[in-house]
């Protein structure tokens, strides 16, 4: 069912925002009709709008919603889609030069602005009006007093406006009251409470396994058209948030999300790997390598890159390419560079600080061994060590490494002094495998931009 209703609103949604992208460039040919002179250039231009707006909802997921509906995220990937829709709409513009009115392209983006707005603000006055007419109140009651009971409790007041909760019922009473819900009887009496206060759902914390009479309360409250929900206590398994997933109809529970596990995931990121790096390789590197191979070669004796071998995904050892920054030594794969490292070229110490010694690793991006952007890769040695200090420290192997990520846009970049420096960056590391999706990758490498143009403490 759920399903059923997730795609009855991306359906909606997807087709009022078309609507309303093509209402606007039609209302806007009936008041200007000057521009229907070129009508065939305009066409070709709101057939790649319509194009762009479809593959940027896409990639920011914006007709997808979890068990209840955020209003507050759906108005963000809003502005998320319509901010990736206006650049690729402008950089089409820009590449191939169509000359097309500004009048029209302002017109046509503030139109749709507008509409999007005006069908958010619709959308969200007719959901809260449903919300307040009271046809969706609920009344609960909870059977059994415990931690889970409690924490339900509390995300029922402060999620929920439509849900009135009465109390609890528990044969051992150890506590008379909390705050304004009551232990209001033992477990026998609250189907008789139900059904005379009409109760429509009952929340169970209490495992069957421990008292039988859970399932004859059941098959009674159904009886009576009152639902029976079963939470049970996880945390006597694992003392942590557990997320459920299903196999056909076989529950599965795992430590945390992983969008990257999700095969269409993988091959967004892969083909955005690709199609980056080629763009940064042909535009860029093409002419930069040669540049600077004759430029390091004039500064100090040495090879042109330095080649160090990193932990990658599942953490598999793999050459990792940089421009080389420091004099020639034996130590490079021992001892990290510090801040006043006295191994650094003249012109290294440049090209750390502004990043450009990474920049080769877009070849190990378009050969697989790298991404854009994940966890950065780390020294063998390091990897080693860090792994018997911290508990879920090769968690950030699950993934590809990247050129950047989360953790170095965040500060968490450069020399590691204390354990607690890479505990830090571990956690954003995970943070961004739970959390990742294309609109977070160019998130990342826009704040990276910003970061190198701005200039960073941790840079060296």
């Amino acid at each position: 069912m759920f399903r059923r209703y997730t795609n009855l609103f991306r359906i909606i949604f997807s087709f009022m925002d078309l609507c309303a992208l093509n209402g606007v460039q039609l209302l806007i040919f009936f008041i200007y009709p000057s521009l229907a002179a070129d009508g065939f250039k305009y066409i070709f231009l709101l057939i790649i709008m319509n194009l762009a707006w479809l593959g940027c909802s896409y990639i920011t997921a914006l007709y997808i919603y979890d068990q209840q509906l955020n209003f507050e995220r759906f108005s963000k990937k809003t502005a998320q889609a319509f901010t990736l829709f206006t650049l690729l709409v402008l950089l089409f513009i820009f590449l191939f030069k169509y000359d097309y009115s500004r009048l029209f392209i302002i017109l046509s983006f503030s139109g749709l602005a507008l509409a999007l707005t005006l069908s958010r603000a619709f959308f969200i006055w007719g959901a809260g009006y449903f919300v307040h007419s009271h046809r969706f109140d609920r009344n609960i009651i909870l059977l059994g007093y415990n931690d889970v009971s409690k924490q339900l409790v509390s995300h029922f007041i402060s999620h929920t406006t439509n849900i009135s909760v009465k109390g609890y019922f528990e044969d051992y009473k150890t506590v008379q009251e909390l705050s304004n819900f009551p232990i209001i009887g033992h477990l026998r009496d609250c189907l008789h409470y139900a059904i005379s206060n009409k109760v429509t759902e009952i929340y169970c914390t209490i495992a069957p396994e421990t008292n039988p009479m859970i399932y004859d309360l059941a098959q009674t409250a159904e009886k009576n058209f009152i639902r029976f929900l079963f939470v049970p206590n996880l945390k006597l398994f694992v003392n942590r948030t557990l997320h459920f997933n299903y196999l056909d109809d076989i529950p599965i529970l795992s430590l945390r999300p992983e969008p990257l596990q999700d095969v269409a995931g993988q091959i967004k990121k892969r083909l955005f790997d690709i199609v980056f790096s080629l763009i940064i390789i042909i535009l860029l590197l093409s002419w930069l390598v040669p540049i600077l191979a004759i430029f390091i070669k004039l500064d100090s004796k040495g090879p042109v890159f330095f080649v160090q071998i990193r932990s990658g995904k599942n953490n598999r050892p793999f050459h990792c390419y940089k421009f080389r920054s420091l004099h020639v030594n034996n130590d490079a794969d021992n001892t990290q560079v510090t801040k006043n490292d006295t191994r650094f070229t003249r012109l290294g110490r440049f090209l750390r600080k502004t990043n450009i010694d990474e920049l080769p690793q877009f070849f190990n991006t378009l050969a697989g061994s790298m991404s854009v952007v994940g966890p950065r890769p780390h020294m063998l040695k390091h990897t080693e060590m860090y792994s018997g200090l911290l508990n879920e420290y090769m968690v950030r192997h699950f993934i590809k490494p990247g050129i950047t990520g989360w953790a170095q846009v965040n500060g968490f970049r450069g020399e590691t002094k204390t354990v607690l420096h890479m505990q830090k960056r571990v956690e954003h590391d995970i943070w961004y495998i739970e959390n990742w999706s294309l609109w977070l990758d160019f998130r990342i490498i826009i704040l990276t931009v910003f970061n190198v143009v701005k200039g960073e403490r941790n840079a060296f």
